[in-house]
């Protein structure tokens, strides 16, 4: 089953793909996933930024940087702390994320379309329930692969508390 679920979702990452290449050719994948990190957690500041991506600070800085420079993204004080920056999407930088959702929209609408409504209903009931269960933290493999929460927190790694930023992994 897992393997046929495997080669089932290679269609799926070719679609996101070839929408994120059209769209966001200009942006690399970790920028791009920065970007819908700070959509879903407008405000953040660039230390959650990091741990919710999965880089050291100092990486998720620059990125920022870049992404500053690109007209992506804003940086203010913030409002409790003013040596805290909150980090803001731009107008452009939500325009493109809009456009993205389209495109990938699209390209998913044709596939469906050769589905049977049956097929389509079972599909969507499945990757709901594969949503709930990994959100849950149940499918955290016996190999100890975690489960990155919305909220941040991490489920199942034995080797990185709740909170903790990560240690190896740049952008």
């Amino acid at each position: 089953m897992s393997a046929a679920l495997d080669e089932a979702a290679g269609t799926l990452l070719a679609v996101w793909e070839a929408a994120r290449e059209r769209t966001t050719s200009r942006l690399s994948s970790a920028q791009l996933r920065a970007i819908m990190v700070v959509e879903q957690y407008d405000g953040i500041n660039l230390r959650r930024l990091a741990t919710l991506t999965d880089m050291l600070l100092s990486s998720a800085s620059r990125l920022c940087d870049r992404l500053v420079a690109a007209g992506m993204l804003e940086r203010e004080p913030g409002r409790y702390d003013r040596r805290e920056i909150s980090l803001h999407l731009t107008p452009a930088a939500l325009r493109l994320l809009a456009e993205l959702r389209a495109d990938r929209r699209r390209r998913l609408e044709r596939i469906l379309a050769g589905m049977s409504p049956e097929g389509r209903l079972a599909l969507l009931g499945g990757m709901r329930e594969f949503d709930q269960v990994g959100r849950r933290g149940e499918a955290t493999a016996a190999e100890g692969w975690p489960v990155l929460q919305p909220s941040g927190e991490w489920i199942g790694d034995p080797a990185r508390p709740s909170g903790e930023p990560p240690v190896a992994r740049t952008a």
